[in-house]
């Protein structure tokens, strides 16, 4: 899911049938973004710079190389800007279509989701 930084609502959205991991789900998707926006993502999205240049993901740690202080208070302020789409997606999984196991047909998730992010849509603009 795709969500603007000025208006905070949903641009484009993706899925797949199954368990699939978002990145994956990305790369196959084929979604790109202007050559000047700046992509912020989370850590499951390693690899992106490959696809495009102005991604900013967190830092993470291995076992030998902890976090700096720096490196902390990087990824704080990368996570305090992303924190407006996350509250975007949290708005969508209060519906429950993300959140709990879809059992109706598969084949109309698609609409239903994009149902459900116009709602959204429409909410942040009352």
């Amino acid at each position: 899911m795709v969500v603007g930084k000025a208006t905070r609502k949903v641009v484009c959205t993706s899925f797949a049938n199954g368990r699939r991991h978002d990145f994956r789900l990305f790369k196959e998707s084929k979604t790109r973004f202007l050559p000047g926006a700046e992509v912020k993502a989370d850590t499951g999205y390693q690899g992106i710079h490959r696809f495009h240049r102005n991604a900013v993901l967190p830092r993470k740690k291995t076992k030998r190389r902890p976090l700096t202080r720096e490196d902390k208070e990087y990824n704080r302020r990368v996570s305090s800007s992303r924190v407006l789409a996350e509250n975007v997606i949290g708005m969508i999984k209060r519906f429950k279509i993300v959140a709990d196991r879809y059992r109706n047909r598969r084949k109309r998730f698609g609409l239903r989701f994009n149902l459900i992010a116009g709602i959204c849509n429409f909410e942040l603009d009352c």
